[in-house]
Order: structure tokens, then sequence, then C-alpha cells
């Protein structure tokens, strides 16, 4: 598998994320607040229960088993890419 797509995936995937972080100004202009709630509960009592179970055991054991020999060659080389270029103006802030 080649580098460069997965290292350029990763980069789109980073400027997303910023994008998501970084473009979005929230002003809270109401304060939320939970509902009120009564909880009264009473204590219950778990049933009895029987089970007859198996058994499990676990161990282990040698085995001989064919495996394949692989050999594998890499050759790498320098390559010049064009990587995008993004200018991020985030909002202005309005609270000074």
């Amino acid at each position: 598998m080649r580098k460069g797509p997965v290292i350029a995936a990763v980069a789109v995937a980073a400027v997303v994320v910023g994008f998501g972080a970084y473009m979005i100004d929230f002003d809270v202009t109401d304060e939320g607040a939970l509902p009120d709630v009564d909880v009264a509960v009473e204590g219950g009592e778990m049933p009895e229960v029987e089970a007859d179970v198996g058994s499990i055991d676990v161990g282990t054991q040698e085995e001989t088993v064919e495996v394949p020999d692989v050999d594998v060659e890499v050759d790498t080389k320098e390559a010049e890419v064009t990587l995008p270029d993004i200018d991020v103006n985030p909002p202005e802030d309005d609270n000074g």
C-alpha cells in the first residue's frame, strides 16, 4: 500500500475537523435548564434462579503447520506532490 494517499487522506480529515471547530462561533442567547423531577422508589427483590451450566476446559497443544515464506522488497523514492493550500478566516468575536 502506498503511503502518499493515506497521508493525504489523513491531512484532509484533519483540515475538515479543523474547519468544524474553527469556523463556527456560537453565542448563547438564553440559558438552558433541566426540568425539576421528583423520583421516589422502593427497594426491590432479585428473583431466585437455579442454573445448570456446562464446563469449558481451556488449554494449549503443539501443532506443526505449513506457513508461506514471504519476501517483501520495498523500493522508495522521493517525489514532489502538490498539496492543497487553504486560508482560514474564523468569524469575528463580538464579545470583545
